[in-house]
Parts: structure tokens; sequence; C-alpha cells
């Protein structure tokens, strides 16, 4: 394989020097061969630090179906196969939080053939894969504004919540119809009616209190954030929260996407020296 360029992301996308193929740096493109990588395998019992919370961009499912022929609604099926890899995956793994970014706000200008699909596929996830998903010990909850779907899916998505809260194996957050912009606005939006009802002072209105308003209260931050397709940017994906997670960029379209490639990005987050501001030692 040859050596191929990839580039350092963080908040000014400076670039870095060339890599290594089937080396992962902070916050760079890894190469989609990586599932096929010995040393890659190799990591699944000796990863070191774990992240508390993963959060996933799961992207390229319409590539991965163009680039084989197939229609796009093929890509997410598949996509939603891979999702299914992640979840054993993580609680493999002894990860404790999950979220995954299924379906953005922004992905409701897409043609209308194609959301009756994401839709459809959703009903049929929610239908066939929760029982088993309880049964494995995982906790969901939504967040997004769920309003937007029709009644029937806002129904399971509010039974899904409810018949798996008393799990605590795995805590699995879906995104769906949701956009961290409009996240943000709401919170400041509910901070500022909290206010003006006299439930809290103004001065009191620190990152902290602000936090309890938004769709994520109560969960902690995602330490590592990983993208898939080669694409290396966050669109809009919990922009609050990922003030001080890692970034990994994984060069694999979704559907491709398995445990090693969730390994791999493991061992990465735990190679980083967090800081949180603060100075090296």
């Amino acid at each position: 394989m040859p050596v191929i360029t990839q580039r350092v992301i963080d908040a000014y996308d400076q670039p870095s020097p060339l890599m290594t193929p089937g080396v992962i740096a902070p916050g760079v493109l890894v190469p989609a061969g990586v599932s096929q990588n010995p040393a890659a395998k190799a990591v699944a019992g000796s990863v070191g630090v774990l992240p508390a919370h993963v959060a996933i961009i799961m992207d390229g499912n319409g590539r991965w179906a163009k680039s084989r022929g197939l229609p796009r609604v093929a890509g997410h099926r598949e996509g939603a196969r891979a999702v299914r890899r992640l979840v054993e995956a993580a609680i493999r793994s002894g990860v404790s939080w999950l979220t995954i970014y299924a379906f953005s706000s922004e992905n409701w200008r897409r043609p209308a053939g194609e959301i009756l699909d994401l839709t459809g596929l959703l009903r049929r996830y929610l239908r066939t894969e929760i029982e088993e998903l309880k049964r494995s010990g995982v906790r969901i909850r939504f967040i997004g504004d769920r309003a937007r779907f029709d009644r029937d899916i806002q129904a399971d998505l509010a039974a899904a919540e409810s018949d798996t809260v008393g799990n605590s194996k795995l805590n699995l957050t879906i995104a769906l119809s949701y956009g961290a912009r409009a996240e943000i606005a709401a919170a400041a939006r509910a901070a500022a009616s909290a206010i003006c009802a006299g439930r809290l002072d103004a001065d009191d209105l620190g990152e902290t209190v602000f936090e309890s308003f938004l769709a994520t209260a109560g969960m902690p931050d995602p330490d590592l954030i990983i993208r898939t397709s080669g694409e290396q940017r966050l669109s809009n994906f919990l922009l609050w929260q990922a003030a001080y997670a890692e970034l990994v960029f994984l060069d694999v379209l979704w559907p491709d996407f398995d445990e090693a490639h969730f390994t791999a990005a493991l061992a990465e987050f735990s190679r980083r020296e967090r800081r949180f501001g603060a100075s090296g030692s």
C-alpha cells in the first residue's frame, strides 16, 4: 500500500506530515484497510485506557451503495447492520456510553423518496432490534426533534426508551433529526425562560447550569468522536459537548465498519495525552 497524505484535524485544520499506512495519529485519517491490518486486530485485548463515552458520525452509506451499483437504500440497510456490529463491539470493549448520529436535521432536505426509505428503515429497526438490545442490557435514549417524525414512530421511540430504562450495560443514545446548533439555541431559550420566570438567577447561568438545558443533560461529554467515510468535520454534531473530545477520522464507509475499526480507534484514544487546556507533564 502506498504512503498516503493525511491531515491532523483540530480547530485550526493544521496540516501534518505524511503518515505510514496502518498507523493512526492524533485526529488523522485512518486508512480504509485497517480492518485487514493484523496490527489493528492485535490491539483487541490491549487497548489501554478506555473512553467512557464514544460518539460516532456514521457516514458513507450512499457512497457504499453507489460504488456497488445499488440504490441508496441498500447502503442504509447495510449501515443498520453495521450499527448492530458497533453495539456488540462497544459492549465487549467495556465502553459505557455510545452516541450515534443516525439522522441529522439537515437530512430532511434529501429527496422525498430517500426520506421515506430512511423512515421506513427506522420503523423496522425500532420494531425488530429493540427487544434484542433490551436483552443485551442496553439503555436507549433519543435526542433531536422527534416531533418531525410520524406519530407512530414517535410512539415507538418513547416505548424504546421506557422499555430499556432499567438497563445499564451500555447507554446508547441515538441522534435523530438532530442538529447541535438547534440544540444550543433551544437550550438558550429554555435558560432565558427560566430566568424570566424567576426559576434561575442570571448570575448563576454558568457552563454547568447551561448544560442542564441541553438534550444531553445528565450524560458525560464524549471523550472520543469517530467519523467514517474519510470526511473530516463534525457536521453539526454535539458541538458543545465535543469541546475536549479526541477526534479520529476513518477512511472506511460506514457499512464496512467493523469491530477492528472500533478497536483501533480505542487504541488510538489510549495513546492520546488529554490535557484539557493545561500544560503537559
